[in-house]
């Protein structure tokens, strides 16, 4: 074995049953294409796929064919760096979602304590419908801002750009009175942009 590939020693030990895969794989087409179409419920693959908590034969042949994309997807993450990057760029994205989302359901910390399942569900239908929208409004100022910038000639790099997130929460203030009435934003129906420049800015 490699040198570089040594300290993956003790977790390349097991392989994959490809001919596991082969004896099953008419079933597992049928199960996909069941799924897909919305011709089986997702209970009753569960009950095809494991009996009394242990795999059936065909559970254990879709365990064996996923392991195949795991297996590349390992490799491909010891050896290739910018693979690396993109994963911890989607990863820091999602963090900063879940940061938004903490900061917006501010009353439990972020968790949901409901003992019923229509509770939960309701309140994480909320937080996602607020979530979207301070996403969205995000969006919508961060692209004025950028739309400012390049007409009055500020060189903007692409790459820049490219790192700005629609999830920033410094300035969204979840305490306080809330009010529905909608607001006479003008002619050009948006708030008035800030200038970082003014010293109330970081208030």
């Amino acid at each position: 074995m490699p040198v570089r590939a040594a300290p993956l020693a003790r977790f390349a030990r097991g392989k994959i049953d490809l001919a596991k895969v082969k004896r099953h794989w008419g079933d597992i087409l049928r199960v996909v294409v069941s799924i897909y179409t919305g011709r089986i419920r997702a209970y009753d693959v569960m009950r095809m796929l494991q009996r009394d908590g242990n795999p059936t034969p065909l559970g254990d042949a879709i365990a064996a064919h996923g392991r195949i994309f795991k297996t590349l997807h390992i490799l491909t993450y010891a050896v290739e760096e910018p693979y690396r990057r993109d994963i911890k760029g989607i990863r820091n994205l999602q963090e900063s979602r879940h940061a938004l989302a903490g900061k917006i359901f501010h009353g439990r910390k972020g968790e949901v304590y409901q003992r019923y399942y229509k509770g939960m569900e309701d309140q994480l239908g909320a937080l996602g419908l607020v979530l979207n929208c301070v996403t969205l409004w995000n969006t919508f100022y961060i692209d004025q801002a950028l739309a400012r910038l390049r007409a009055a000639g500020y060189p903007l790099a692409e790459e820049d750009v490219a790192r700005l997130s629609p999830f920033g929460r410094r300035h969204i203030n979840v305490i306080g009175t809330y009010t529905f009435a909608l607001p006479d934003l003008g002619p050009g129906g948006m708030r008035e942009l800030r200038d970082p420049d003014e010293p109330e800015w970081d208030d």
